[in-house]
């Protein structure tokens, strides 16, 4: 039996077990390094205890909580459905049904009409089912054999990352014997009979190692082990279904080798071998390879080779690097090319009928919004899937026909309730940080909602791995910007959202760009009458948390609110670990500490390190304890000396997700509660109740 929350929450102390670090001449001491040890029965308590304060000084705002979670379920059509897509005979899509947390993976047969309505529904995958008696349960990868007979499926039922790989009979509904652990990717050869899939090493959760596999054996054949630390490897097949790759891939280089699909037994060979500084993707059209490779510039461009001559003396240049457009991938078809481009922090498409050469771009009206890749599973079409999104747009999935230049709604996510778009505005502002470098910010506001003074305003950064924060619409967000608040994102430097040079110019050596961006975005905010510091609440999660443990350390008045998701706060002690997964990679991304320069740039930021007695904000952390990216312990030795530190009254609080890991909860009523308890926590700092 748990013990009744106290009438008057005081704060838990974790007991200070010293620990010297000492490094470059400089030694560290860490109070709280034993709460790495998850097998101590002290840590488990203390995360406990964590949660069980954070449940008693939220208890008032519980009502609040429950009201804005039934009013965003409210919004969700909860028996809703994807659009189907094509693939060798089958429509396939996925579906929810009432009151249930996971989806449901169908099939049918196309009929002679090329409809699909008709035919008899095949369940492929309940993912309720599997989630039975589990806290957490995600499926990973999904692919169906060749001859349509087989699924080979992943599941990860912790929330730690790491899939079970098995195979399911679709004619019998049967699984097979077959069982193989820490998968990270699966490709089918054409015979339907041969299985290629990737493994992560045991420590390190690095993927290294790519495997055979005939279906009916005992065992696998090693095709290929990376040696080296900062890879990872991958396999897929083409949309042709003419060659498997096998990408392997650092954060600033890669290689790619090839297979012909119909010989799984056959040498892989490699397109160009890894170079320093030299990314590359390659996909397949015909008698050649066309490969997206940034050897002459940051922004990528585009060339194309005979699959039977890859040396770089072959290449054919078919789009040359552009300074101002960063292009970000390509979809290729039997007789079309699409192009995805960034310019100036949005996206683009482009189309190429490759037949005569003619391009022609698809347009978009909106100051801020998203693009994404939709299944186009068929080489021979001339349809192309996408979907689209903004603030203030749900998700909306189009298709565009290459040929005709037509576009068809196909779905829009439905929101309940009255939800009209027209209420809502979005504007796309440039602010200069203080090296003059213009920052664009994305907002979203309720038009009515919107009076002349300071508002209420969240603030979401991230800006790490050249990854873009683009902007997405959520129906649960509703519940902030019809309550008056403004909903903002900074698009720092560090990120992706103005091409690689974007990102180079807040990694490494210039990692400090990003959090400054942050600050002076809030601060322009601020000046041009957006919100005021009193108003103002900001988040960010993973290499957004640690987005926010900077900013909170240098700029704590700033901020009235934050929240800090899965935070990667502890950044100086991890990256000086190379027994954790992912380390060694990321010393592409942050530095390599061990090297005395490199330290000193992640010193002076890294979040624990640098907390200070002085007042802080309020501040809600929150974490899992089956994280396998941020491990659990780096946000709670943060809170634990942070309440040893903070010369204020400002809630500190720490929530402990049990049972999952870095995405959170999984099931989709659970992850809606979680935000429910998020924006009831921030509404009230900011004095806005139900």
């Amino acid at each position: 039996m748990k013990p009744a929350l106290p009438s008057s929450p005081v704060p838990p102390v974790a007991p200070r077990r010293p620990t010297a670090l000492t490094l470059h001449g400089e030694t560290r001491i860490d109070d709280y390094f034993w709460l790495r040890d998850k097998d101590d029965p002290a840590t488990i308590a203390y995360l406990e205890a964590e949660n069980g304060y954070a449940a008693a000084v939220t208890a008032p705002l519980k009502p609040f909580e429950d009201a804005l979670f039934e009013e965003m379920r409210g919004r969700i059509k909860e028996d809703d459905a994807s659009v189907p897509y094509r693939l060798a005979g089958f429509y396939y899509y996925s579906r929810f049904e009432t009151g249930r947390q996971y989806p449901i993976l169908c099939r049918k047969p196309i009929g002679a009409d090329g409809g699909w309505q008709d035919a008899a529904e095949q369940v492929l995958l309940d993912v309720n089912a599997l989630a039975r008696g589990r806290e957490f349960m995600e499926v990973g990868e999904f692919e169906v054999s060749p001859d349509g007979r087989w699924l080979a499926f992943s599941t990860d039922g912790t929330g730690f990352r790491q899939y079970r790989l098995q195979v399911k009979d679709l004619a019998t509904g049967k699984l097979l014997k077959f069982r193989r652990e820490r998968v990270t990717s699966v490709a089918w050869a054409l015979d339907s009979a041969t299985l290629f899939f990737t493994t992560e090493d045991r420590r390190t959760k690095r993927s290294n190692q790519l495997w055979r596999h005939r279906l009916g054996a005992d065992g696998d054949t090693l095709v290929h082990e990376e040696k080296d630390e900062r890879f990872n490897v991958d396999v897929y097949l083409s949309r042709s279904e003419g060659y498997l790759f096998h990408q392997i891939g650092s954060h600033t280089s890669g290689e790619v080798r090839y297979l012909a699909a119909d010989k799984p037994d056959g040498r892989w060979r490699v397109v160009a071998r890894r170079r320093a500084e030299v990314e590359y993707t390659v996909d397949h059209r015909g008698d050649e390879f066309w490969i997206r490779i940034n050897d002459t510039g940051r922004n990528f461009r585009l060339v194309k080779t005979p699959v039977a001559a890859t040396g770089r003396e072959h290449w054919q240049e078919v789009l040359p690097l552009r300074s101002d457009v960063a292009l970000e991938g390509i979809d290729l078809f039997r007789h079309f090319l699409v192009r995805h481009e960034r310019v100036r922090g949005l996206n683009q498409l482009v189309v190429t009928d490759l037949r005569d050469g003619a391009s022609h771009a698809i347009a978009f009206d909106e100051p801020a919004y998203s693009l994404g890749v939709e299944a186009n599973a068929e080489f021979d079409s001339t349809v192309y899937r996408y979907g689209y999104e903004s603030m203030s747009t749900p998700g909306t999935v189009y298709d565009y026909d290459m040929a005709t230049r037509v576009q068809t709604l196909r779905k829009r996510r439905p929101v309940l309730g009255d939800f009209d778009p027209a209420r809502y505005a979005s504007e796309r502002l440039w602010i200069a940080a203080r090296d003059g470098v213009e920052v664009p910010v994305s907002l979203v506001y309720r038009k009515d909602r919107r009076g002349d003074g300071p508002a209420p305003l969240w603030l979401e950064g991230y800006g790490a791995y050249g990854m873009p924060n683009d902007v997405y619409f959520s129906s649960g967000r509703l519940s902030l910007l019809d309550r008056g608040v403004v909903y903002a994102v900074a698009h720092v430097r560090g990120g992706g959202d103005l091409g690689q040079a974007w990102h180079d110019a807040g990694k490494m050596a210039s990692k400090m760009n990003t959090f400054t961006d942050f600050i002076d975005v809030a601060e322009g905010l601020v000046a041009r009458g957006y919100t005021a510091p009193d108003r103002l609440a900001i988040e960010g999660g993973s290499a957004g948390g640690l987005l926010m443990g900077v900013v909170a350390n240098l700029r704590p008045e700033l901020f009235r609110v934050v929240v800090s998701e899965v935070p990667f706060v502890d950044t100086l002690s991890t990256m000086l670990d190379a027994s954790l997964p992912l380390t060694v990679g990321e010393y592409e991304e942050w530095g390599n500490p061990n090297r005395r320069e490199q330290y000193g740039w992640i010193r002076a930021y890294s979040p624990y390190d640098n907390l200070a007695a002085q007042p802080y904000p309020a501040i809600l952390v929150k974490t899992s304890l089956h994280d396998s990216q941020v491990m659990y312990w780096e946000p709670a030795k943060y809170v634990a000396r942070l309440r040893t530190l903070k010369t204020d009254a400002a809630p500190l609080l720490l929530v402990t997700n049990m049972g999952a890991g870095h995405g959170g909860a999984s099931g989709r009523f659970d992850r809606l509660r979680e935000v429910a308890f998020d924006y009831a926590f921030v509404l009230d700092r900011l004095g806005i109740g139900r």
